[in-house]
């Protein structure tokens, strides 16, 4: 079999299936686990990703009220590829390759798994639909055994422990409160959600939003940026009025976080990131085996 995936989160689904070496394409953004940078990567994005988030947003917006497509696929490539199956995503135009993109190409005639993501039984069910399109439904059902295993055991550790207010924030300019799964994680890690419901997509917030929320906690995790392009851009939300007063920023509890792998894609990583929010939430409770890679503590 030859798979090409147009989605980084199902790159790391196929990997965890055991199926990596029938990966034989990959998108721009797949990079976990590393080795899948030597694959050749069939799409890019039709707008410029460097510079600020505040740049980002602009062209993305541009784009998106111009009817301009976010991503292009190179189908001379993928078709000399020739994968028996594509994978790809339904749930977020902005963030990732969708079948739509694929145009009319005949290659739209093999197998698709389009992970649609939104909740964490929403992602678990994605992965059960490529593990039954690779014809690997036995493997699939213990990936999703797993990765549910490990939730529960942050879950567990965490039911007595206080729980913080928590805002997860996944743009900084303008600022996006983290919907859909993310939520969810943090009530798996002992804390208490602000800004955003399980499962509704994440959306702009007004500032004046957060500064009336006030959270014990603030974690910034901007979609597709580690955790040192996040930093560098941390003097944005300094300057917004209001921010010091905070109380996460007087106690000290602000945290940067890689976005890209750990937060903002809807592959098996996500299923590790309640043991980085509780690492943030609860330090003296959880060792911080992710600090400096996953999180680290935003010092002014």
């Amino acid at each position: 079999m030859r798979i090409v995936s147009l989605l980084a989160s199902a790159t790391e689904v196929v990997c965890e299936l055991g199926a990596g070496d029938a990966l034989v394409g990959r998108s721009h953004e797949c990079d976990h686990p590393a080795w899948v940078r030597r694959l050749p990567a069939v799409s890019r994005p039709t707008f410029d990703v460097t510079g600020s988030s505040a740049d980002i947003d602009r062209r993305v917006r541009e784009k998106l009220s111009a009817s301009e497509p976010l991503f292009a696929v190179d189908e001379a490539a993928l078709a000399a590829l020739a994968p028996d199956v594509l994978l790809t995503q339904t749930h977020c135009e902005v963030c990732a390759v969708t079948p739509g993109a694929l145009g009319g190409s005949t290659l739209c005639r093999q197998p698709v798994a389009a992970l649609r993501g939104g909740t964490l039984d929403g992602i678990l069910e994605g992965f059960l639909d490529v593990a039954r399109v690779l014809g690997l439904e036995a493997r699939g059902r213990e990936l999703v055994a797993r990765c549910r295993a490990r939730v529960d055991a942050v879950r567990a550790r965490t039911g007595d422990l206080p729980r913080p207010r928590v805002a997860c924030l996944e743009w900084l300019d303008p600022v996006f409160a983290m919907g859909n799964w993310g939520p969810e994680l943090v009530e798996a890690a002992g804390g208490e959600a602000l800004l955003a419901r399980p499962g509704a997509h994440s959306t702009t917030t007004p500032w004046e939003v957060v500064v009336a929320a006030d959270p014990d906690v603030v974690v910034v995790a901007a979609c597709g940026f580690g955790v040192e392009r996040t930093a560098a851009e941390m003097h944005v939300m300094e300057a917004r009025p209001g921010w010091r007063e905070l109380r996460a920023v007087r106690e000290g509890r602000v945290f940067v976080a890689d976005g890209n792998r750990f937060f903002n894609r809807s592959g098996p990583s996500a299923f590790e990131t309640a043991e980085l929010l509780a690492e943030m939430l609860h330090p003296g409770a959880f060792e911080p085996r992710h600090e400096g890679s996953g999180w680290r503590a935003w010092r002014a």
